[in-house]
């Protein structure tokens, strides 16, 4: 088996940046193996990993319950953080110097957390989603603070239509001066699925202009699913 660092190393960075500039997302297949998501599921019962438990329905986000996790974080987690995010955060810059913006991504995730840390960001924003039948999740952004970073990854931890159906992913792009385009994703079962967090650019007659984007889950017909969602910035709470 090899390790984390290992299969990250090993995918084609190249073609992911690549999707990610050209659609704001990338689906990395089989990056986790089966029995990491089976433990990942299980430990979802061990509150003593987790700093909050929140209920969809409460805050009128969803149908279904989440949990985020506590630091120190699960060593395969902060294994995914620490070595994604350098191959990222390239895409990241050039993203604010097409959109003209003045912000800069360090090239280290120990960096970003410093970054987060000096605006009073500290609690990791990493998280465990459950839903049964009906359940769902509302299109949001996920920024938590002053300070994000401009992608995030989800992993789905069940297999669709043979652990659950429906529930895919959705992104909307709200395209300027123009109706919303919607991508509706399936992944499978520990692949990797990188996506922008708020918005990215495109390129028009004019040059560079900012799409922003909201991502949520579709209603579950049957069955139970879980994801990971790994956000790379910190929260102020």
């Amino acid at each position: 088996m090899k390790t984390v660092k290992e299969r990250i190393a090993a995918q084609n960075w190249e073609q992911i940046s690549m999707h990610l500039h050209q659609q704001g997302f990338a689906i990395v297949p089989n990056v986790l193996y089966k029995q990491e998501c089976e433990q990942l599921i299980a430990d979802y019962q061990e509150n003593e990993n987790y700093r909050k438990t929140i209920s969809m329905e409460r805050y009128r986000f969803g149908s279904g319950e989440y949990k985020y996790f506590r630091y120190p974080l699960p060593n395969l987690i902060t294994e995914l953080r620490e070595n994604v995010y350098p191959h990222i955060a390239p895409v990241a810059n050039r993203w604010m110097e097409e959109l003209g913006l003045h912000t800069r991504f360090p090239a280290t995730h120990a960096g970003m957390k410093k970054l987060c840390a000096d605006k009073g960001q500290t609690k990791p924003t990493v998280l465990i989603l459950k839903y049964g039948p009906g359940g769902f999740n509302t299109l949001h952004q996920d920024l938590y603070g002053e300070v994000y970073f401009p992608m995030q990854m989800v992993f789905v931890l069940n297999q669709a239509n043979e652990d659950f159906t429906g529930g895919e992913f959705v992104i909307t792009e709200q395209i300027p001066r123009a109706q919303s385009k919607a991508n509706v994703l399936a992944p499978g079962r520990g692949d990797m699925l990188i996506f922008t967090t708020s918005f990215r650019p495109a390129k028009g007659s004019r040059g560079y202009y900012r799409v922003n984007m909201k991502h949520g889950v579709s209603p579950l017909h049957s069955g139970e699913r879980h994801s990971m969602g790994i956000i790379f910035h910190d929260a102020l709470s």
